[in-house]
This record gives structure tokens, C-alpha cells and sequence, in this order.
């Protein structure tokens, strides 16, 4: 569930247990192109990008991830992390647009079948839809390789 999708997503509580979606700290709607950091976890999707930081453009107003310590295994579960400048997982603004508590911009299902974050990967695999793209990146930005996963795990 890509932004509205994480937040009804949130409504199921036994896809991804444990968080539940908020207003973003500064009251207001936020879009930007932010920076963020793909950890290692079972996400399906995202297999095969642990280590990559890319940018990618957020636009939401209700963004932040409220979660329950106890029921999120931040090691396994923290899929996506905004970043500053130095590559550091951030909750400062406005590297980390909404606030959230260890810059969390993405959860996993403990399986890694269900992914969730308030990023928009739609809005950034292709090059050009992008502020900056190397003549390497031929047409498609790193990003297409989520959508590449999926595609392979349902065929």
C-alpha cells in the first residue's frame, strides 16, 4: 500500500500489526523529494535494493508512523528510512517530512508479502521524473526494480 493504500492498510490490524498512520509534525501537507535508505528485510518488493538510497518524491498530509514497539520488530520490519545529509536514518525536518520515530518511511510484513509506505515509488521509476538522473539510468530510475520484483513473484 503505497501512501492512502499504508493508511487503510493500517485499518487491517492483522496484515501488519502494531502501527497505526498520523498527522505529519508540522500540521501541514507535505511535498518534496526526499531522501531515504532501503534496509534488509523479507520484503518481497524490495528485494535485492537493501543498501540503496534514493530519492523519491512524498506528498502527504497525514504521513507519520505511529508504531508499537512491541508489536513492530524494528530490525526486520523497518523497510524504508529517510535520511539527512550523512546518510543517518532521521527524524529531523524536512529530511523526514512527517516526523516519523527512527525516520520509518516503509514497514514489512514479518513474511515480507505486504509492504506499506507513504513514499511514492510510482512517481519515480521512470528518469525523467526525476530532479536529477544520470545518462546511466536509461529511461528507468533504480525505483523500477520494485516493480520488477513483484511482477516476477506473481508469475
Amino acid at each position: 500500500g503505497v501512501c492512502n493504500g499504508c493508511q487503510v492498510v493500517s485499518y487491517f490490524k492483522d496484515i501488519i500489526p502494531g502501527y497505526e498512520m498520523e498527522e505529519n509534525e508540522s500540521g501541514r501537507f507535505e511535498s518534496r523529494y526526499s531522501t531515504v535508505k532501503i534496509n534488509k528485510t523479507n520484503s518481497i518488493m524490495l528485494h535485492g535494493m537493501e543498501g540503496c538510497q534514493l530519492g523519491v518524491w512524498v506528498a502527504h498530509g497525514e504521513g507519520r508512523f505511529k508504531v508499537d514497539e512491541e508489536k513492530i520488530e524494528l530490525d526486520d520490519q523497518v523497510a524504508i528510512q529517510y535520511i539527512d545529509y550523512f546518510s543517518r536514518q532521521t527524524e529531523a525536518y524536512p529530511h523526514n517530512p512527517n516526523g516519523s520515530k527512527y525516520g520509518i518511511a516503509a514497514l514489512c510484513s514479518k513474511d515480507g508479502r505486504h509492504l506499506v509506505m507513504m513514499p511514492h515509488p510510482e512517481r519515480t521509476f521512470l528518469s525523467w521524473q526525476l530532479p536529477y538522473n544520470p545518462k546511466k539510468w536509461k529511461g528507468y530510475s533504480p525505483w523500477f526494480q520494485m516493480f520488477r520484483n513483484a511482477y516476477e513473484w506473481c508469475v
